[in-house]
């Protein structure tokens, strides 16, 4: 028992020095009195329950699980990028069809109008259908941009469901592969609108061009400036 009490005094003593809370615990004798006994025992109880962090599974730990983690991180980032780009793509192809659909409403009342106009209505409206081409050029030109940025997601995307089908990330990949296919879809249903719209202009552009052909064969010849009638080569 002595021995006890000497081992106890001395273990207080160090958790003492080494824990400041316990230096407010008085030193309290431990031989023959089974009270003070019990409240040392309480206090190795107590230190007991203090947790301890348990070492991690060597495998959590992993390179096989770190990688997987890693191309879940992947996937995840690359499927924002490419749902970004797909909408502001989206979203330029949009405002471009919406362009060329106002193009072919100008060419088509240009058409109408042939004959009914004098010259200088004439290069009125043309200048409104030059400037509505400009509009369309400068709108094709960003939506040609954005798909080179888009094009450049999607092939990141598809190497990161790659990567985590290689890894054994099944779920990441299958994950991937379903966002890619969706989005692919999405932008497919918009660019056929635009090269419907596209068809429309080339339309528009022939019965323009076929009209004032026409409209230039009914003119009278003073009009379309014959050669026969110029004095001056005239062979008199």
């Amino acid at each position: 028992m002595a021995a006890g009490g000497r081992w106890l005094r001395s273990c207080c003593s160090v958790l003492r020095r080494s824990f400041p809370i316990l230096a407010s615990v008085r030193q309290r004798g431990l031989v023959g009195r089974s009270g003070q006994w019990h409240q040392a025992v309480g206090l190795g109880v107590a230190l007991c329950a203090v947790p301890v962090v348990e070492q991690q599974s060597s495998g959590s730990l992993s390179n096989d699980a770190l990688i997987r983690r890693a191309v879940s991180l992947v996937t995840d980032s690359t499927a924002t990028l490419l749902s970004q780009t797909t909408y502001a793509l989206i979203e330029a192809l949009t405002e471009y069809t919406k362009a060329v659909y106002t193009l072919v409403s100008l060419y088509k009342q240009y058409s109408n109008l042939l004959g009914k106009m004098n010259s200088d209505e004439v290069d009125a409206v043309w200048q409104v259908v030059i400037g509505a081409r400009v509009d369309m050029t400068t709108k094709q030109q960003e939506y040609l941009r954005l798909e080179s940025s888009w094009m450049t997601a999607l092939r990141l995307s598809e190497m990161a469901a790659e990567a985590a089908y290689q890894s054994g990330a099944d779920q990441a990949s299958v994950t991937a592969r379903s966002h890619i296919q969706l989005l692919k879809s999405q932008v497919q249903e918009v660019r056929l609108l635009s090269q419907k719209a596209e068809t429309k202009l080339a339309e528009a552009q022939t019965d323009e061009l076929i009209k004032a052909r026409g409209e230039d064969s009914s003119l009278p010849q003073g009009v379309l400036g014959n050669s026969d009638d110029d004095p001056y080569l005239r062979e008199d």
